[in-house]
């Protein structure tokens, strides 16, 4: 494992040729304990995708035809005078490290926010495409930048509350023992000890394989004054769908974001309140109770109910936030090398063998062609990737920023650990780089474990965490 932490620094005191006093995450101005004010500022763009771009949350791509409701960015910018922090929030499958980098750019060049200080990441909508076209990856990074403009221009004297509260009735682990080996075979000719999203209350099922995170996590930020200013949620909730096909929607995040603000209290004012919904550290977890068949819902009706149930109860939760006038800031960044998955010649002879039959003969999986393809392309590629892991502080708040789809229980372990008084997780941030199981998970198999659905070293999340908790410390023992 190579590392490479970045960080920001503040020089306080009185500067001498022998000894300096270094603080992360803030910039090179001080105030007086007098003059101390937090600013905030909110923003959100709209980033829909052209039509006829391809609409990829499953194995079999199709084109956009319509847009049920549109996709932004939404931004919030913090300022406390010494440090200035943002997060942006995309609606997005997931968007690479390539077009925030080219984001980051822009700001940079138009804005004295630090481009290290920017938490990005997208909601993992699966009615959206990745900005894989060209003509949309500069027309997305582009309108990030444009995000993150207008919420700087918007700051104004704030006040800040944070807290969580729990709503377990929406999240359910995905992956389950059965009593039935059909169920758990794969592609690469095997058989795994649990199932990705198994029959409904099918008689096989055992048990789930893994927790939930019923949190609700949420920073609330108002005027001095208490107007509602924007409000940004992390529940760990892969997505909702039940979308009509060919349609484009930001599924219950967007939703959410929407509908939070009149539950606040929240007026038309210019500029307007911006609420936003993150992904938590949903990789194993999902909306569908698989003990029980179920039962038909129209397009778009499930993905309501979830989004305005949440809204209530982050609604009746600000109600008992303390807000603070100012509250120290702080960004740490570090990369990330891991060694990526390649296929062993066992695994090149068996899908030689795959791809050599015609299409239409019998399969033992019906994806083994498409990992004969994801693993091909594993084994053309590079044999490391380096990824950016992230660390935000506000007071006693930290949020870390993994470029994964990260499994529950990685969250709840930062949770636990963080040194911090209360912590949550964003996943997809700053990149997108597959599946992040822990070790234990990969040991039972099961899809999110599945080379090509997962590309990175199986003790990678180890290693992630492990970075992760190394940032939370340094800014922690920087106030």
């Amino acid at each position: 494992m190579s590392q490479k932490i970045s960080r920001t620094f503040l020089l306080c005191g009185i500067w001498s040729a022998c000894c300096c006093l270094f603080l992360i995450g803030l910039s090179s101005t001080t105030v007086s304990a007098a003059e101390k004010v937090l600013k905030a500022g909110a923003a959100k763009s709209n980033i829909t995708h052209p039509l006829g771009e391809y609409i990829v949350g499953g194995f079999k791509p199709f084109p956009a035809e319509n847009v049920h409701d549109e996709l932004h960015a939404r931004c919030l910018v913090l300022d406390n005078g010494e440090t200035k922090i943002a997060i942006v929030i995309c609606d997005n499958l997931g968007i690479t490290v390539d077009v925030f980098q080219a984001a980051r750019e822009f700001i940079k060049a138009e804005t004295d926010l630090p481009p290290e200080n920017i938490l990005m990441a997208a909601t993992h909508t699966h009615s959206a495409t990745r900005a894989s076209s060209p003509k949309y990856h500069d027309f997305l990074a582009r309108r990030i930048a444009d995000c993150v403009r207008c919420a700087m221009e918007n700051r104004e004297p704030a006040r800040i509350g944070w807290g969580g509260v729990d709503e377990p009735s929406e999240v359910f682990n995905r992956r389950w023992y059965t009593t039935n080996p059909d169920f758990c075979k794969n592609p690469f000719g095997g058989v795994d000890q649990v199932r990705m999203n198994p029959p409904r209350g099918n008689a096989a099922l055992v048990k789930p394989a893994g927790p939930i995170d019923p949190e609700i996590s949420f920073i609330s930020v108002q005027t001095i004054n208490g107007r509602p200013l924007a409000l940004l949620a992390n529940y760990s909730l892969h997505y909702v769908g039940g979308v009509k096909k060919g349609e484009i929607s930001s599924d219950y995040f967007g939703i959410f974001s929407e509908k939070i603000g009149p539950l606040l209290g929240a007026q038309p004012d210019d500029p307007p309140f911006v609420g936003m919904l993150s992904n938590g550290t949903s990789g194993d977890i999902n909306n569908i109770n698989f003990r029980n068949p179920g039962k038909r819902m129209g397009p778009y009706e499930k993905m309501n109910q979830v989004a305005e149930l949440v809204g209530k109860r982050v609604a009746e939760a600000c109600q008992k936030v303390k807000y603070q006038t100012w509250v120290p800031l702080g960004a740490a960044s570090a990369e990330l090398t891991l060694k990526v998955r390649k296929p062993d010649a066992q695994m090149q002879a068996y899908f030689k063998k795959v791809l050599a039959r015609p299409e239409d003969a019998p399969q033992y999986h019906r994806y083994e062609r498409n990992y004969a393809g994801r693993v091909q392309k594993l084994l053309e590629g590079p044999d490391e990737i380096t990824v950016m892991l992230q660390a935000l502080k506000i007071g006693d708040l930290s949020i870390a920023a993994i470029p994964f789809e990260t499994f529950c229980e990685i969250g709840l372990e930062l949770k636990e650990k963080s040194p911090f008084e209360d912590a949550f997780t964003i996943e997809l941030a700053n990149g997108y780089n597959g599946y992040l199981p822990t070790p234990a998970q990969h040991k039972l198999g099961g899809y999110e474990t599945w080379m090509g659905t997962n590309r990175v070293e199986r003790d990678a999340s180890d290693k992630i965490v492990s970075v992760i908790l190394d940032l939370m410390q340094q800014l922690k023992s920087h106030p």
